[in-house]
């Protein structure tokens, strides 16, 4: 569930609201431990994912200070599949090794 919850300091560009919002409704279904809620949750869960959005944002692109280069998300990104690549090919490696 919180695969989609992603560093978000210091990038260029900066993060976006989207991407704050995501992070939070992610943070809120972990803790909360609801998918989505009841009718009888839903104002508290809402409020709760619009409060972790606002102060994410505060924190994220007000009052962190980040030192050196701003991390190129294009080049996170591309780090992220190839450790997916990796991953990927031990697990198959593992498997074939298991069934032989």
């Amino acid at each position: 569930m919180c695969r989609n919850i992603k560093t978000l300091h210091h990038f260029e560009p900066p993060a976006t609201d989207e991407e704050i919002a995501a992070s939070a409704l992610q943070f809120v279904r972990k803790v909360s431990g609801m998918r989505k809620p009841s009718k009888a949750n839903t104002e508290a869960f809402d409020r709760a994912v619009a409060e972790i959005t606002a102060i994410t944002r505060r924190l994220v692109l007000e009052e962190l200070v980040g030192r050196g280069e701003p991390r190129d998300r294009e080049a996170m990104a591309e780090a992220a599949r190839e450790r997916g690549r990796k991953r990927d090919a031990r697990m198959r490696a593992k498997i074939e090794a298991e069934s032989a």
